[in-house]
């Protein structure tokens, strides 16, 4: 996937709004709550690297892995 630096960032910033409101819905989180375990953990480090196309996927599959790792954690 050819993207420029400006659409990759607005992509990568999407789908952080979209995941966040996925731990609130599902996890009941705070709006704070989900923030810091979103920017806190590894999947959002693989959103931010262009290889991973985790930033052209679905919110859904990425909360999936989210979900995952979050689980893993506790």
């Amino acid at each position: 996937m050819n993207i420029t630096d400006t659409e990759f960032q607005y992509l990568k910033e999407k789908m952080a709004k979209d995941l966040i409101a996925l731990l609130m819905e599902r996890r009941g989180l705070s709006m704070e709550e989900a923030f810091r375990r979103f920017y806190s953990s590894d999947t959002y480090q693989k959103i931010g690297i262009p290889e991973t196309n985790l930033f052209s996927q679905s919110p859904g599959y990425v909360y999936s892995y989210l979900e995952d790792e979050l689980n893993a954690k506790h």
